[in-house]
Order: C-alpha cells, then structure tokens, then sequence
C-alpha cells in the first residue's frame, strides 16, 4: 500500500475545516522508500508526474568520487558502508542515502547524491 501526500485532510491555515472537492489523485501518491545496498548493479525507472522519468538505484556496485583537492573524479567500486548518519537503523543494515559514508579505494566519501532520485552514486573525497 502507497503512502498518500495531499493536503485534503488538513485543516486550513485559519484553524477552520477543509471540505474536500475532489478525490485522491495519483500523482500525490507516495512510494516506498528505495534503499540502496551494495551488490551487483540493479536500477529500476519510476513514471513520474508529466511523464517523466526517475532512476531508482536498488543495488550499486561502483560510486564517482571526486577529490577536491586533485579536482578529479574517479569511477571506484564501494567496498562497504561506514556510516549513514540520516538513521541508526540505515546505518546498521547498510543503506546508501545522501549523507552516507563509504569506504572506497581511495580512503571514505561521502555521498552527496541521492540514489533513490538520481539513479547514480556520486561522493566526495573526505580529508583524513
């Protein structure tokens, strides 16, 4: 079952009841939260509302690290999640999320892209 994001059963800013005029639409239906793990490559295409197109990334295998201070970005394999700090139980399950640090061949990243959204996995180089 979707989770529902309208507004229809709030009440006004005034305090005062909303009477509804319209039912349900289904580009204010919600999903279920993708949570991105490691594994072999597996992505999925969600129509969106006016007929666009989101990339869900269920599993990833690689990330685009970019080092600041070198300004270069390389495709590396993620090795393992260090931490996700959005949620103590992401973190213990191993969940990529924006915010999360992983550990690649050249040292932790953090990841600065949302790979429920965006499809791909982009982090910067954190300073040790």
């Amino acid at each position: 079952m979707a989770y529902w994001h309208g507004g229809l059963h709030k009440r006004k800013d005034t305090g005062g009841k909303r009477h509804p005029l319209r039912k349900r639409r289904k580009d204010e239906r919600g999903g279920f939260p993708t949570e991105t793990r490691l594994g072999e490559v597996k992505a999925v295409e969600i129509r969106t509302l006016g007929g666009n197109v989101k990339h869900r990334l269920l599993r990833c295998k690689y990330a685009n690290v970019s080092d600041t201070e070198t300004r270069k970005t390389q495709r590396l394999e993620v090795l393992r999640v260090v931490k996700n700090p959005a949620n103590v139980d992401l973190d213990r399950r191993g969940v990529i999320t924006k915010g999360a640090i992983i550990e690649t061949a050249l040292g932790q990243a953090r990841v600065t892209s949302k790979p429920g959204k965006n499809g791909v996995v982009n982090a910067v180089l954190l300073k040790t």
